[in-house]
């Protein structure tokens, strides 16, 4: 097993990267003796019950609330059906909640985490690679508006990431594309040797080469959030891809991926880049051709003026201007002054669209 340290002023806690460590954690140490395992419909079938015995067993109650599987679920009204369920089986502040599945289970349950009572603790149990390497870590939580992707929510951080590699048996590989998106992503914007081992080992990743890949991702994001945890500054480079990505994600009404949608915001932010004269034609093409490779889209057509208008409002823009994160060769983004994203006239954002 590794452990990794999120190393926070009033909040530090571990990510646990291994084989089978949610069997062998002990969930007592946590002092709780009720737990809420929030879930979705297609985890709760596989895992959900197996989590919910071994609580019981180790003399801690437990039960399982799950939620229709999607990011159409990631609203208010789910947070608010769940929360009620908590209450009516008489779950209060001494309580704990389970986050047990993807990206979307984790926004959603933290979300509810945080407000629940005022705020009690949650773990994250990541099923899912993209949640593995990135979403599970660093506190993000929230949920999703007509307007655009995850526009309320709240930094709140979990006790623990117990991130177990078995899960990844079961996960169709439409999801690993998913998470592949993301480390392309890290390997971009910060680890030229993260995104070298993806060049060489993408169609080819065993336990061993999984392993590393979540590890050094994890990595990547403690040390980032440990030294920014609300975003004020170097984190904002974790949203190379996710400011034209979420755009297109609202536009489709989430019948692209999201890990699909980053893929194609990396297209486009790296040609916004490359237009300013910061990123050269040899390291987009590279980038763009690991997207390919790797099974993710590089190619959208959807309406310009309506991605324009979805990105004003961006929960990272400025007045209504978004802002980019600009990559200068693979592994480094440009920053100036603390600032690790820049406003981009709309000419240069239409021109790389188009």
């Amino acid at each position: 097993m590794v452990e990794i340290i999120v190393n926070l002023e009033n909040n530090s806690y571990p990510i646990k990267i291994g084989k089978g460590i949610v069997a062998e954690e002990n969930f007592k140490k946590f002092g709780c003796g009720k737990f809420a395992i929030i879930t979705d419909s297609n985890v709760g079938k596989l895992y959900a019950v197996d989590l919910g015995k071994k609580l019981n067993q180790a003399g801690l109650f437990s039960k399982v609330f799950s939620f229709t599987a999607g990011e159409k679920s990631k609203t208010f009204a789910t947070v608010i059906s769940l929360g009620r369920k908590m209450i009516k089986n008489g779950f209060g502040r001494e309580s704990m909640i389970i986050a047990l599945g993807g990206g979307v289970v984790g926004d959603l349950a933290g979300f509810l985490a945080s407000i629940f009572e005022r705020g009690i603790k949650f773990i994250q149990i990541p099923t899912t690679l993209l949640a593995q390497v990135d979403s599970s870590i660093g506190g993000k939580t929230g949920v999703d508006m007509p307007e655009g992707k995850n526009l309320f929510g709240a930094f709140y951080q979990p006790v623990a990431v117990i991130t177990a590699i078995n899960f990844l048996n079961t996960l169709p590989k439409k999801e690993i594309k998913n998470g592949l998106a993301e480390l392309i992503k890290y390997g971009t914007i910060k680890d030229a040797k993260l995104y070298e081992f993806l060049q060489n080992n993408y169609s080819n990743l065993g336990e061993k080469e999984l392993v590393e890949i979540i590890e050094r991702a994890a990595k990547i994001k403690a040390a980032i959030v440990s030294k920014d945890e609300k975003e004020s500054g170097e984190r904002t480079i974790l949203n190379y891809g996710h400011t034209i990505g979420h755009a297109i994600e609202t536009i489709e009404n989430y019948k692209i991926s999201h890990g699909e949608a980053v893929a194609l915001g990396m297209v486009f932010e790296g040609k916004i880049s490359n237009l300013l004269g910061l990123l050269s034609d040899a390291d987009l093409s590279s980038q763009n051709e690991l997207i390919h490779s790797a099974g993710l889209p590089t190619v959208y057509k959807g309406n310009i003026n309506k991605l324009v208008e979805i990105m004003e409002y961006d929960k990272k823009a400025q007045s209504g201007s978004p802002r980019f994160v600009l990559p200068i060769k693979i592994g480094t983004v440009k920053q100036k002054e603390g600032q690790f994203a820049f406003a981009v006239e709309e000419n240069i954002i239409r021109k790389s669209l188009k």
